[in-house]
């Protein structure tokens, strides 16, 4: 018995730990898993690999039968029946050119699951720092209703003492309220954010969000080279491979433009003669034949070679265009991160500032019990201070994590 309950006890606290333990990283791992776009941009792959066999099998052989109803006389006999065997092959090397194709398509999908990948990632932050926003100005809320009970308090005792004005308990009564108001606003808020986030996870709604309320900004070297930043982005990659893929659909193209050879056999069925014996009487005729074909009208040829080098030259302007927008994106990211580092510094200041006004406000209100207004207002400069930082602090990580996008870092 005493076995069976340690046993119980070592997995509740395994299970309760690995609950608590469970990060932003195991939620991308989770969403990787677990998403259905993901899953169908990898099926998309799969099946695009299973189009390699395909393209690079021969035409099927033909296969025919004919009886003669009327049948044809030979000097060995009457024809009552042909079979036809034939097999066509291409020019040489067309059948290379086409795998090399569907090979090229089929790297460029990868690519795109990649990118899809990370942009799953890139959605899952979006997703969860709001949430972590949201907490975090939800203990600062709670912080701020404690401290203004508190004030009220003592502005109770102080105007019971003779020291001040009801007009100060009131005044504290209507930041209470304003203060519970705000965080029912904040707490309602937080339920339609761990739904969304719930989804991108494929999970129930009712599934619990930890979300890591220990954040900080931190400061990391800025230096980088803008002809290396997109080197390992998927998405560019994937234009590449297809620019390829274009260029072997040129060379196909003019393949396909060239004969193409065939080989085959005749074999007609012949019966015995009855009005004369003869030597090979009713002997069965056996033809191998070679074939080809004459691509005599080039017109389609030429527009298959320029369809394919219209597409190259598209898709290099279209890869050039995306590469604009990924470094505008990327220097933004860049200015927003910068951004946040110096309002979290700027805040860290003014909390620090407030905090000894109010110490000092407070020691006069105590002593003359003057001056409350200001006690309540620098509480709710205090207050937007701290909650500010909050915000400071998710815009930061929401910045990252358009930079590790862009640069498929850190995924």
């Amino acid at each position: 018995m005493k076995y069976s309950i340690a046993l119980i006890t070592f997995i509740l606290f395994y299970v309760s730990w690995g609950i608590k333990a469970q990060s932003l990283h195991d939620y991308l791992i989770e969403a990787a898993e677990n998403n259905p776009g993901l899953k169908s941009s990898y099926l998309e792959f799969e099946a695009s690999m299973e189009r390699t066999t395909q393209v690079k099998a021969l035409p099927d052989m033909n296969l025919s039968f004919g009886y003669f109803i009327n049948p044809v006389e030979t000097r060995v006999g009457p024809q009552r029946a042909k079979f036809s065997l034939s097999q066509m092959f291409p020019w040489f090397g067309t059948k290379g050119s086409q795998g090399e194709i569907v090979a090229l398509n089929a790297q460029s999908k990868y690519q795109e699951f990649l990118d899809k990948r990370n942009e799953l990632y890139y959605r899952v932050k979006l997703a969860y720092y709001p949430i972590y926003e949201i907490e975090g100005q939800i203990r600062w809320q709670e912080k701020n209703l404690d401290i203004l009970k508190t004030y009220k308090r003592l502005s109770t005792t102080n105007f019971s003492n003779g020291k001040s004005d009801m007009v100060d308990v009131i005044r504290v009564d209507i930041m209470v309220d304003d203060a519970e108001t705000e965080l029912k606003l904040l707490r309602d808020q937080l339920g339609p954010l761990k739904i969304a986030f719930n989804r991108l996870l494929n999970r129930p709604d009712s599934m619990d969000v930890r979300i890591d309320n220990s954040l900080s900004i931190e400061y990391v070297a800025d230096d980088y080279q803008q002809d290396s930043l997109l080197a390992k982005n998927p998405l560019l990659s994937s234009f590449d491979l297809k620019i390829e893929s274009a260029h072997a659909q040129e060379e196909a193209a003019e393949k396909q433009g060239l004969p193409a050879f065939g080989v085959g056999i005749d074999y007609v069925i012949i019966d015995n003669r009855t009005d004369v014996d003869m030597p090979d009487n009713g002997k069965n005729a056996f033809m191998p034949m070679i074939s080809m074909s004459l691509p005599i009208f080039r017109g389609k040829y030429k527009a298959s070679v320029k369809e394919a080098q219209l597409i190259q030259a598209a898709l290099v302007s279209k890869k050039e265009d995306v590469e604009n927008q990924l470094i505008s994106f990327f220097e933004m990211s860049q200015y927003e991160l910068q951004k946040a580092r110096q309002l979290n510094d700027l805040y860290d200041q003014q909390i620090t500032k407030t905090r000894q006004a109010i110490d000092l406000l407070l020691t006069a209100y105590g002593n003359s019990g003057k001056d409350f207004e200001e006690v309540l207002r620098m509480q709710q400069e205090l207050l937007k201070y701290e909650m500010a930082k909050v915000t400071a602090i998710k815009n930061y990580y929401v910045a990252m994590a358009r930079i590790e996008y862009i640069t498929a870092d850190s995924n």
